[in-house]
């Protein structure tokens, strides 16, 4: 092996180190890059780096992720969620297991409008969590369906993971919002199935809302309710995604009219204040700079790796496998799901995935059924123990009957039922490319 392979295969290893080690991705991917990358190259690298931030900080499509974490952030503060539960909730009262259904809208919802999974997960965590364990429901099957419903704004557009992803890629990000838009409902049509399914056949498991609860709202005032609470955010994320979907407007453009959307459902709702506005941009640019801070140090990283001969260790990898591209894939989405088990969407999108992007770029993979099963496949990272970020989340504002083990067991089906769809989108590359074709991406 060539001396710099070997300092490039060391960074590689360093880096999973000191990220399991708890160090910021953002600080490990800047401290190993410019530590081998020195050691590799010596002051040269220091050259080649300001081109490559420049690249980062003015490339116009990246300017969506403030704007579209504004409108979740805004939608989040306002506590418009604990409306939607309300109302969605009154809507599936007389079915068994209709309020696990409406949790799962809801965070459907809350998918498309905030893309935060945290946020979700807590939300969710505060609101539905007591209110599905007054109600009689499973402890397991309650926590499962909330960490899950939490993160479908993953996969559900606008997602920053998409975003993200079409920069890293290479594909425009309206056609990936596109191509994901039918996969993320379908993986929602089967969290929400089976909770009907778990209704219908263990009925103690999930009751339905008893009678007198469901007869103190009359249908006057739950219609009137769904106008003024489910409508406002609903038209806004179908103007959002159905501009950028449609070709009506670029995804930074409509993240702009998204951002600005989100200040006006907040207004007609009455809880714009100063304080929620306040919040909002504070948390907004917080996270705004982490992802950026990223962006960046992942070049340095980048340039290091690949001026080390990183590409060529990991094209030697894939020689080892079947000929097959499919078999190539499938390695890559194992790679990617066990690399969940230990890391963030965020530190495997910007640390693993690079590594083998240009062996499909060479075999002339359909990067955009590509990205929608890396997108899928990376949600997975949230649930999966020991370090899925949506149980740490759960577990955080859970009551105290509710154990570490209820929530790592609930979740189980519901990674189940993610690497169904995952296979089933694979099997049929369709569920994702037939939409961008369809509107000309």
């Amino acid at each position: 092996m060539d001396p710099n392979q070997i300092i490039a295969l060391s960074s590689l290893v360093a880096l999973f180190l000191i990220l399991l080690a708890g160090i910021p991705v953002g600080f490990s991917l800047a401290i190993i890059g410019f530590v081998f990358g020195y050691i590799g190259f010596g002051a040269d690298l220091f050259n080649f780096i300001p081109g490559r931030i420049f690249g980062v900080v003015t490339n116009y499509t990246l300017l969506a992720i403030p704007l579209f974490v504004f409108m979740g952030v805004m939608l989040q503060k306002s506590r418009v969620a604990e409306d939607l539960l309300d109302v969605v909730g009154h809507l599936f009262t007389s079915l068994r297991g209709g309020m696990g259904l409406a949790v799962i809208l809801i965070g459907m919802l809350m998918g498309a409008a905030t893309g935060i999974v945290g946020a979700t997960v807590v939300t969710l965590g505060l609101l539905a969590l007591p209110t599905l364990l007054r109600r009689g429901y499973n402890k397991r099957l309650a926590c499962g369906a909330i960490c899950a419903s939490g993160t479908l704004g993953q996969i559900i557009p606008p997602s920053l993971i998409l975003i993200v992803l079409g920069d890293i890629m290479g594909v425009p990000v309206g056609t990936l919002f596109a191509a994901a838009l039918f996969p993320g409902l379908l993986l929602t049509a089967t969290y929400g199935a089976y909770m009907l399914i778990i209704g219908m056949v263990f009925p103690d498991s999930a009751p339905p809302i008893p009678l007198a609860e469901r007869n103190a709202v009359s249908n006057r005032e739950l219609a009137l309710k769904v106008v003024k609470v489910l409508l406002p955010p609903l038209a806004l994320i179908t103007a959002v995604l159905g501009s950028i979907i449609g070709g009506i407007a670029a995804p930074t453009e409509a993240a702009s009219v998204g951002a600005l959307g989100s200040i006006l459902v907040v207004a007609m709702s009455g809880r714009l204040t100063r304080s929620v506005l306040t919040d909002t941009v504070q948390t907004t640019t917080k996270i705004s700079a982490m992802v950026m801070f990223i962006l960046v140090a992942a070049q340095v990283f980048s340039l290091s790796f690949r001026g080390l001969g990183g590409d060529e260790l990991v094209q030697k990898t894939f020689d080892i496998v079947p000929a097959s591209i499919d078999a190539q894939v499938l390695l890559l989405l194992l790679v990617l799901f066990l690399l969940g088990f230990f890391l963030e969407w965020i530190e495997i999108s910007y640390v693993a995935l690079p590594l083998f992007l240009p062996v499909f770029h060479a075999a002339g993979v359909d990067l955009v059924w590509l990205a929608t099963l890396v997108c899928l496949n990376l949600q997975t990272s949230y649930l999966t123990p020991p370090f899925g970020w949506a149980l740490f989340f759960l577990k955080g504002v859970s009551p105290p009957q509710i154990s570490t083990s209820d929530i790592y067991l609930g979740v189980i089906p519901f990674i189940g039922m993610q690497i169904a769809v995952l296979a089933m989108l694979f099997l049929f590359p369709g569920i994702a490319t037939w939409l961008p074709r369809a509107i000309g991406w």
